[in-house]
């Protein structure tokens, strides 16, 4: 057998890179992004919340080499509650509350999140958080939201302020990883016995420097 040939067969069997950042808050040009195959914002691209924002960023990424990118708001978007973020990104894809499958991977992709002074895609704590949960489906390997659950990469100082309603349905559901951002303090990895969670939050504050991209491995489905 050629080289060629064993070229081709290493590339299809070596895993999927998953890229994800967050809350870069119109600093992403300053993040040295890793190569991959799937790139994940997990929301507050902005940090005012305009639509000039948002054209700049989707400008950004379409310099990335990732074939497939997906993107959902966080609080600061502000302008995605009024206007369509499916028409002003044309380089990656905007989940609003949805799904997609993307190389056999499931995909979740919602911008809900606790009241936070009436910013973007609040919601009360309680029924109505609760039942936006629900639609996540049972099948999701990736659940990406811009606010965390609660006791998992939540923690503001002393206090846990992630959400509990979402921890109960992703404990239902069992998503392989669940990647979200919003408090910066909070950066890193932790695990349960089902579901690895990441918090990517690229700033920490505006003038410090930046964490780096989470890269994550996904084994290639077997055709």
């Amino acid at each position: 057998m050629g080289v060629v040939f064993w070229r081709n067969y290493i590339k299809m069997n070596l895993p999927l890179k998953i890229v994800i950042i967050s809350d870069t808050h119109g600093l992403h040009d300053l993040l040295t992004i890793p190569d991959g195959d799937i790139l994940i914002h997990c929301g507050d691209m902005t940090e005012y919340g305009l639509i000039e924002e948002i054209e700049e960023f989707d400008e950004w990424l379409g310099t990335l080499p990732h074939q497939h990118k997906i993107v959902i708001a966080g609080n600061h978007e502000l302008c995605l509650e009024k206007e369509s973020g499916w028409a002003l990104f044309h380089h990656a894809i905007y989940l609003e509350h949805e799904a997609v499958t993307i190389e056999g991977i499931n995909f979740f992709g919602s911008p809900w999140q606790p009241y936070f002074h009436g910013m973007a895609f609040n919601l009360k704590r309680g029924e109505a958080l609760a039942k936006k949960w629900q639609d996540i489906p049972d099948n999701t390997d990736i659940l990406i939201t811009h606010s965390p659950p609660y006791k998992y990469l939540d923690k503001v100082r002393s206090q846990w302020v992630g959400c509990a309603d979402l921890l109960q349905r992703v404990q239902q559901v069992k998503p392989a990883y669940h990647v979200f951002g919003h408090i910066h303090e909070s950066y890193g990895q932790e695990s349960n016995r089902d579901t690895t969670f990441i918090n990517a939050c690229s700033v920490v504050e505006l003038d410090a420097p930046l964490n780096k991209p989470v890269v994550i491995d996904w084994p290639k489905q077997r055709e």
